[in-house]
């Protein structure tokens, strides 16, 4: 990607006509100094995932050059879709966490303008408090048992014993409600099950994994490697398409409960009930410059625009499927108590795993979400294997 270049790019128009000249949003892909490599990790796949067993965020923290290894943290985040800390961060107050949540955006170039995002639904009195018994608008409580009635008014939502679930609507990109998504996501376990509630993040960048190369016949072979996620006349046709993100469910919960919806919630462009953006199924990653699926599929991604309703389900159902057929681009993530995992929204997609039902205990986190730009796609911009020079195949 070469900044000044004037090839077209594909922008977003928000709820209500918000409209951005996506031209103004090309960045150069940020370059990681090596800060901490030092820290002991070990990558979770070849694709997807890097674990940090030992190292303490606290200590990234308080470092004589923090900012420049937070820097280098958020570059390797967004290279590699999702970090774990599995050592326990008690040391780490929730203040940090926020501040930490902040810094990785701030430091990597998100909007002046932007923060920490509001949850919309935060005046509402199913939200449970943290641990020490307090609230923070910049920060959501993970409580599945909390958030059976914070979306009790959620259209569709299936009968408690009706049949198998869908667990496929649990993939989702934080905030794709909002006309700004979220950037970057901190979640830190405080309490966890025996077993279960696992976690699990898909990568973007693979799911469309260029198929063409200057190395390779555009021509597309019988015997196409298992890694040729989408063929390139395919993958031409998605960078072409935007979803609309609508949630409903915000509105209704506010007019049920009697109360106000959080407003503006992280950015300018978040505000009122602002919550049916249009967003490129295909975007470009604003620090790495690779491309990634983004508003493709999931639980926040209404429908595909500009196409009949039986192309919408198929088009969403066959990205589902890249998603469930290629399990070697995900990372699962099992929780201890105080393990922390951060993540990039503009190139995973997430999902819980629903099973706490089965065991005694409860399942409780706290997360921090920073709010990132507009979302876009720059057709100049790469995929991650051919940025890298990997193999294709």
């Amino acid at each position: 990607m070469v900044q000044g270049s004037e090839q077209p790019m594909n922008g977003t128009n928000g709820a209500n006509g918000h409209t951005t000249d996506a031209s103004k949003l090309r960045r150069e892909p940020l370059k990681n100094s090596g800060s901490i490599d030092h820290l002991e990790y070990v990558d979770c796949t070849p694709i997807i995932g890097r674990e940090y067993p030992t190292a303490k965020i606290k200590d990234i923290l308080t470092a004589s050059n923090s900012e420049q290894q937070l820097r280098d943290l958020a570059i390797t985040i967004c290279e590699r879709g999702v970090v774990f800390f599995k050592a326990r961060q008690d040391d780490l107050t929730v203040d940090e966490q926020k501040q930490v949540t902040e810094l990785l955006g701030k430091l990597t170039g998100r909007p002046k303008e932007n923060g920490l995002h509001v949850h919309p639904l935060y005046n509402d009195p199913n939200n449970i408090p943290m641990a020490d018994g307090t609230t923070d608008r910049h920060i959501y409580v993970i409580n599945s048992e909390a958030a059976k009635k914070l979306y009790k008014t959620m259209k569709d939502r299936p009968a408690e014993a009706a049949e198998p679930r869908d667990l496929g609507r649990e993939w989702h990109s934080d905030s794709t409600f909002e006309n700004c998504p979220s950037d970057f996501s901190f979640l830190r376990m405080q309490d966890t099950p025996p077993s279960g509630g696992d976690t699990l993040w898909v990568s973007g960048y693979e799911l469309c994994v260029l198929t063409f190369s200057p190395f390779r016949s555009q021509s597309i072979s019988t015997n196409a490697s298992s890694y040729d996620r989408m063929s390139p006349s395919w993958r031409s046709y998605m960078e072409t398409l935007t979803a609309t993100c609508a949630q409903p469910v915000f509105k209704s919960a506010c007019e049920a409960g009697g109360y106000e919806v959080m407003s503006p919630r992280g950015s300018p462009l978040n505000k009122d009930y602002e919550f049916a953006p249009h967003h490129p199924v295909v975007r470009t990653h604003p620090v790495t410059g690779w491309k990634s699926i983004y508003a493709g599929a999931g639980l926040h991604v209404s429908r595909i625009d500009n196409v009949y309703s039986y192309e919408d389900q198929m088009i969403r159902d066959y990205v589902m499927r890249l998603i469930t057929r290629n399990h070697d681009g995900i990372a699962r993530m099992h929780w201890k108590n105080q393990a922390c995992a951060i993540w990039s929204n503009e190139c995973t997609l997430h999902a819980a795993t629903p099973d706490t039902h089965l065991v005694s205990g409860n399942r409780t986190g706290v997360r921090a979400s920073g709010t990132g730009g507009v979302p876009y796609l720059d057709p100049a911009s790469t995929g991650r294997r051919e940025a890298l020079k990997l193999p294709l195949t």
